[in-house]
């Protein structure tokens, strides 16, 4: 029983996570500019913030999902606008700056971590995801059984894990054949995406 709940588990933090958003985007870009690890503990803040999504989701914690419920409009404009503010820095990032502060300083991983976990807290609106997903593979984790909780909880975790140390380990396989020029047109790609869905979400609430 336990397996089964942490292999359901794995399967929604990967059905959670793959889906290549904002998030995803931005972890790219990092893993391109900055190296995998930059890329994989931003990845890792997205998986935390997921984690603790699932748990609202799991374990029922109304009182959370109502007030969300009741401000979700607020919830996702401002998720929108945050969105929008995320890619105009990655569209006015110069790749050649941004490498040389790298190098004078090593140990930002704490800070690409926190700024992504930060980012998808933003959105409280995923809480509604997990929801689904956990009727999708029709799991639910009983707030009185550690045991079963856990290995829910644990697997959402590992599968998000999985998921993104997959992905900055493929893309830094190729991180060494961009040059300088390409760096800054990813940058600007990157950059208008993701502003784009920030505006798409926030035109589409108001114009509902």
């Amino acid at each position: 029983m336990g397996v089964m709940l942490l292999l359901k588990g794995i399967i929604v933090g990967l059905l959670a996570s793959v889906p290549l958003g904002p998030i995803g985007v931005l972890c790219v870009q990092r893993t391109i500019n900055k190296g995998r690890l930059s890329g994989f503990f931003s990845g890792m803040g997205a998986a935390c913030a997921d984690t603790f999504f699932a748990t609202v989701a799991g374990f029922s914690l109304s009182f959370i999902v109502d007030f969300v419920e009741e401000w979700k409009t607020e919830f996702q404009i401002g998720g929108g606008i945050l969105i929008f503010l995320l890619g105009l820095k990655i569209f006015m990032t110069n790749p050649i700056s941004q490498m040389r502060k790298t190098r004078r300083q090593k140990n930002r991983l704490f800070e690409d971590f926190v700024s992504v976990f930060l980012l998808t807290v933003s959105n409280p609106m995923a809480i509604f995801l997990f929801v689904a997903l956990f009727a999708y593979v029709n799991v639910v984790a009983d707030g009185g059984n550690f045991m079963s909780a856990g290995a829910v909880l644990g697997g959402v975790f590992f599968g998000a894990s999985v998921w993104w140390f997959t992905l900055t380990s493929f893309v830094n396989m190729y991180r060494k054949r961009f040059r300088i020029r390409q760096l800054w047109w990813i940058n600007k790609i990157a950059g208008g995406v993701v502003m784009l869905i920030g505006i798409a979400t926030v035109v589409e609430l108001l114009f509902k």
